[in-house]
């Protein structure tokens, strides 16, 4: 098993979480980071009318955002934005030393 499921509730856009783990006799500490960005909005981007045209703005806006965050952070996941969001999450873990 390489994954592990937590859910921690009340866990809200840039708050940061530090998880403890032993395995075996080691522990292991990790930092993790929910970051929202601009996802279902009317910028210059999205000027086309059709929804292709709004899907590529909205991918392309996301793309910015992850190679704009800061490089401390790895990228771990990207949430499906709920129907009509303005928001997308993404979830970022701290890199280690």
């Amino acid at each position: 098993m390489r994954e592990l499921c937590v859910p921690i509730p009340g866990f809200s856009s840039e708050q940061s979480a530090e998880i403890k783990l032993t395995i075996g006799k080691e522990e292991v500490s990790y930092d993790f980071r929910i970051a929202s960005f601009p996802w279902d909005i009317e910028d210059e981007l999205s000027i086309g009318e059709d929804e292709l045209s709004k899907s590529l703005a909205r991918i392309t806006r996301l793309k910015t955002a992850i190679n704009d965050y800061s490089h401390e952070w790895e990228l771990i996941q990207i949430f499906n934005p709920a129907e009509n969001a303005s928001f997308i999450q993404v979830l970022y873990r701290k890199k280690g030393d």
